[in-house]
């Protein structure tokens, strides 16, 4: 089977194929994938672009005391050898994008290879192409999805050799991946940067802010709190890239108390107190929790009122004990803010489900969250009150105002507000 890149996919100049910067790394166990990565590195240099072979197989290792081969581990148990490969490749991976030499990477696994790959890209810039083709349980794909811009292409069928389901597929991922490349930023940004946060109840809002921001010459990044979202969110306070945050959406903390799907795990609501970044809170979305079909919600729920938001997701609406824990939580994380950070509490609700005649309206349940937050946050932070409901124009402006105003107190920027 022909694998050719046609001339517009190898962007042919003057009869040669440009050659992209940085090669395309292959992650992939050689003792069980070689003809698969073999194939792989033959589409994607039709492309145009060279390629680096990484081995991640644990064929020339040994669990125990023995002496070992491959990258010299020697651990204790399956796990741990699989935690080490992952740890060794990570550093390898890092140093080739350190010195240039790699500007992609693609994965080719099964479930362990998979959950290996999931490790040696953590540490890679959000927006470094990351693709992995895998014949993993899809759940273990949605894991990996929760941690990292990773393209996943699950094959469906699995991954023994070359046959024509599976030449396919890595025809379309050499394709893909050799057509994407990772260029660094040149210059530091330009303008403010503000994260938001932000659901489906919760979108007036975001979008509000979002518009306001414009107006004002700063930029605005929302991100899902969906879980991944919120996490993600998270690293790149962080990492530096955000100026400010607009934290509209802080349902994911309902999630964490509760076992719902969209958590965002322990470390939410943390980067920005912890970075000295300007924060507004806000209790968008606390009134319910996430999970899937309603044949997913656990039996301790069977009983609470749930609605189906669409046929994947059924939510539950949050008691007023749940809330006040919420509240409490809310409190503790923020209270370790040395930065400015303020509490905006809209009186009259926190979500378009959470209205005047809405369906999880409950006034009593969602003033334990302000109470308990009123209660436990240190002196210092203001928790402002606003006679509105969370979707309001009136609720975001208040936000943005207190954003621009810290970042003018915070330094210049181009916006004349």
């Amino acid at each position: 089977m022909s694998h050719h890149c046609t001339d517009d996919q190898r962007s042919v100049r003057d009869g040669k194929p440009a050659q992209l910067a940085g090669a395309v790394a292959i992650v992939a166990t050689l003792d069980t994938k070689a003809s698969e990565a073999s194939y792989l590195a033959g589409i994607i240099e039709t492309c145009g672009r060279k390629t680096v072979l990484i081995d991640t197989g644990t064929s020339n290792l040994v669990v125990g005391d023995k002496p070992t081969g491959g990258n010299g581990a020697r651990v204790a148990s399956p796990a741990a050898l699989l935690k080490e490969i992952a740890a060794s490749t990570r550093k390898k991976v890092g140093s080739l994008l350190q010195s240039g030499a790699i500007s992609a990477i693609v994965g080719i696994a099964g479930g362990k290879g998979s959950a290996v790959f999931g490790e040696v890209v953590s540490d890679l810039p959000y927006g470094f192409p990351k693709l992995l083709v895998s014949s993993a349980r899809p759940a273990l794909l949605a894991e990996l999805a929760f941690h990292n811009d990773i393209i996943l292409y699950p094959t469906l069928v699995d991954l023994l050799g070359i046959n024509v389901f599976t030449a396919r597929v890595l025809e379309n991922a050499g394709r893909a991946i050799a057509a994407m490349q990772h260029a660094p930023a040149q210059h530091a940004r330009k303008r403010k940067t503000v994260a938001i946060t932000a659901f489906g109840v919760t979108t007036p809002a975001a979008n509000h802010c979002v518009a306001r921001l414009a107006d004002a010459g700063v930029d605005a990044i929302v991100f899902p709190a969906n879980g991944a979202g919120g996490r993600k969110m998270e690293q790149l306070i962080a990492a530096g890239e955000f100026d400010a945050v607009i934290d509209l959406t802080t349902t994911e903390l309902a999630d964490e108390i509760l076992g719902g799907a969209a958590s965002a795990g322990s470390d939410r609501l943390k980067a920005a107190a912890a970075h000295l970044v300007p924060q507004v809170v806000a209790p968008g979305a606390v009134d319910m929790v996430n999970f899937g079909p309603p044949s997913s919600v656990p039996d301790q729920f069977r009983g609470r009122q749930l609605y189906s938001h669409t046929p994947y997701t059924t939510l539950m609406r949050t008691t007023a004990s749940e809330n006040a824990t919420i509240g409490w939580l809310t409190a503790e994380r923020l209270s370790q803010a040395e930065g400015p950070a303020i509490v905006f509490w809209p009186a009259k609700g926190v979500s378009d489900y959470d209205r005047e005649g809405g369906i999880f309206r409950d006034v009593d349940a969602d003033k334990a969250w302000l109470d308990a937050v009123k209660r436990n946050v240190r002196p210092g932070i203001k928790v402002c009150e606003l006679n509105c409901h969370i979707n309001d124009p009136e609720f975001a402006e208040a936000a943005v105002t207190w954003i621009l105003k810290q970042l003018r107190q915070g330094g210049s920027f181009d916006a004349d507000v």
